[in-house]
């Protein structure tokens, strides 16, 4: 039997995860927390014991002894969980990318220290994991992520000024939180992925790539030194990935339909347009700049989407308090936890302070 505290109860991932959980007799849940939703009823229908609604996480895990963390939380507030998991050598399910994008090399030592797995719940990040199986990164010559291309794949620069809250939260594909959608509207989310993809993988930047695929069938590939390039394919379903990462090293069955190869299937790739969704390239210069930069993104990130969503700031200017921000943010090197939370409290300010310098949406 496998403990599951799962964090983000309420969320999409963790909505899934509870069905997953319950269909399966090798699963036990042993914590639930949400960020703001009273977890009574829920912990009384899942019989239990230990649930919290905000607040610091760590005491509910100490208190539940999981064996496993399903960190689904939204944003740099799953931070102390992933490195408690990881320090700790309990292990991690990471659907929380904000974490490991803004504290990666903390993270990276916590789990040297800890002894544990790390198995990314991501999509693109499960598939890359299921193509390497192990293999060193000196076998690998790139790993490619894929991307939607969003609800404006297509567009240019010019026509996305208008667009609108509602607008942007519409994702052709995927069902998922407001801050997710958005970001994957900007295209932060492949930001994000491109840096959390450097810490989970050990790549350098210039070996991992975006490419485009509309219909999100092909979850992410890898190209290996010899030649050959591995891909993962599936209908879009977050089932998938979550079920794999709860039942690792096994894989458990699922209900989920298989993928059906003779429906006349087509595989369209595409590049990704720079000029219109500059997120990709601001998170390549953040993770090359290191030290803190990352979580400069990531913090200015959730501040500007914020905005947007509150009416406050155009869609195209979200990339443009993003650039600003890490302009003026410092990106020294991160030593500990203290100095994780102080540097994204700094990016925060500097990218509030840059709000008002941006058209206001008309």
């Amino acid at each position: 039997m496998k403990r599951i505290a799962l964090l983000g109860a309420t969320g999409s991932i963790g909505r899934q995860a509870l069905e997953i959980i319950g269909a399966s007799p090798e699963l036990e849940l042993c914590a639930l927390a949400a960020g703001s939703t009273d977890m009574s009823a829920l912990a009384a229908e899942h019989r239990v014991e230990h649930f919290q609604s905000g607040g610091d996480l760590v005491s509910l895990l100490e208190a539940a002894e999981p064996d496993l963390v399903l960190n689904a939380v939204v944003g740099f507030a799953g931070c102390r969980a992933t490195l408690w998991a990881l320090e700790h050598g309990v292990t991690l399910a990471l659907a929380n990318k904000e974490s490991l994008v803004a504290a990666g090399e903390l993270a990276l030592n916590a789990k040297k220290r800890g002894g544990g797995l790390l198995l990314p719940v991501d999509s693109e990040h499960s598939a890359v994991f299921q193509c390497l199986e192990a293999r060193s990164a000196e076998q690998v010559a790139s790993i490619v992520l894929t991307a939607s291309g969003g609800p404006f794949r297509g567009r240019s620069r010019s026509e996305l000024g208008q667009v609108t809250p509602e607008q942007a939260l519409a994702h052709p594909t995927w069902q998922m939180g407001p801050k997710i959608t958005i970001d994957s509207a900007t295209l932060a989310n492949k930001g994000l992925e491109l840096i959390e993809a450097h810490f989970l993988f050990g790549l350098p930047y210039e070996r991992i790539e975006v490419i485009v695929q509309p219909s999100s069938i092909v979850h992410s590939l890898v190209r290996f030194r010899d030649g050959a390039l591995l891909a993962h394919l599936g209908y879009p379903d977050m089932r998938v990935p979550i079920s794999f990462a709860l039942s690792y090293p096994e894989r458990a069955a699922t209900s989920i339909e298989p993928l059906d190869l003779a429906s006349g299937l087509t595989l369209e790739f595409q590049a990704l347009d720079k000029e219109a969704f500059p997120f990709v390239s601001l998170a390549r210069q953040a993770g090359q700049a290191g030290g803190s930069a990352p979580c400069a993104f990531s913090a200015a990130n959730e501040v500007a989407v914020a905005a947007f969503l509150a009416g406050q700031l155009p869609f195209l200017a979200i990339a443009e308090v993003v650039e600003r921000a890490l302009e003026r943010a410092d990106t020294s090197p991160l030593h500990d936890l203290d100095s994780l939370v102080e540097a994204d409290r700094a990016a925060r300010e500097i990218a509030k302070g840059e709000l008002g310098k941006v058209s206001s949406p008309s």
